[in-house]
């Protein structure tokens, strides 16, 4: 990726956001799915996309992760306007993100999928990898899985192994670490319980130092919205249509989040299939 220089506003220095998309669209053929959309995640925030499915909320995510090209907008890294993807160059402030599916290795151990980026790309000994390794899985409460393999773990499990290396970064180049984590759907198909650990764990993160302090979280279940959010971005026909808190969700009269909080099949949300 490439930076160039933004100008920066009196007011901007006082809060400026960490990561700032303006105008972003996206089309996929002939369904737009982002329509000149503007978001802003600040230094140390929990921010939620929460709406429907299918209205562009991953989509954005990995845009934000430079893992997908916007076809109009752009997008903004500590005020310095970024071009390209992220092989293209070095991420300044470290995103890190947790898929859906958690998208292990099957072949490969615990172990190897936790440290597979330092194994693939650092000059550190196996064994220092090997003992980063530990750390973050006993961060997540695994540290006695290391040997074994995607497919012995639960659903829950892989999920925490997949935080584990979202955070693993090179000793020998701090700026490599995650300061902001972007979660696509992590307690999806989750039972209660091992959903609870997950939303549990994303906000521990939030607060342990050396871990990610900024995190922008795609979910549907409530739970994990008021658990784990502090503001809210309701996504709807590739447009941001309400922004509020979580509180806010209770007295709003908008009736897009009355209808998606309640569930009800009557209202302005079209039901899709």
């Amino acid at each position: 990726m490439h930076y160039l220089n933004a100008t920066k506003t009196p007011s901007s220095v006082t809060k400026e956001p960490i990561i700032e998309l303006k105008g972003i669209s996206k089309k996929f053929g002939k369904s737009v799915i982002l329509d000149n959309v503007d978001l802003k995640i600040y230094r140390g925030e929990a921010l939620a996309i929460i709406g429907p499915s299918g209205t562009g909320k991953s989509t954005i995510l990995r845009i934000i992760a430079g893992l997908l090209a916007p076809d109009a907008g752009e997008i903004y890294i500590e005020g310095n306007l970024r071009s390209g993807l992220i092989e293209d160059g070095n991420d300044p402030i470290g995103i890190g993100m947790v898929f859906q599916q958690a998208a292990l290795f099957d072949s490969l151990t615990v172990e190897e999928n936790v440290g597979f980026a330092l194994l693939q790309h650092s000059q550190l000994k196996r064994s220092d990898i090997r003992e980063l390794v530990q750390q973050k899985l006993e961060m997540v409460g695994l540290g006695n899985t290391g040997s074994r393999y995607p497919a012995e773990l639960s659903g829950g499990m892989r999920k925490r192994v997949s935080f584990a290396r979202a955070i693993m970064a090179n000793p020998n180049n701090p700026k490599n670490a995650s300061e902001v984590l972007l979660y696509d759907e992590p307690t999806a198909g989750l039972d209660p319980i091992a959903s609870t650990v997950i939303e549990d764990m994303i906000r521990q993160f939030q607060c342990t130092q050396g871990v990610c302090s900024t995190y922008a979280i795609v979910t549907h279940q409530d739970s994990t919205i008021r658990r784990t959010a502090d503001r809210l971005i309701f996504l709807y026909q590739g447009k941001v249509q309400w922004e509020g808190t979580v509180n806010d969700t209770q007295t709003t009269d908008n009736p897009l989040i009355r209808q998606f909080f309640s569930g009800s099949v009557e209202g302005p949300i079209h039901i899709i299939g």
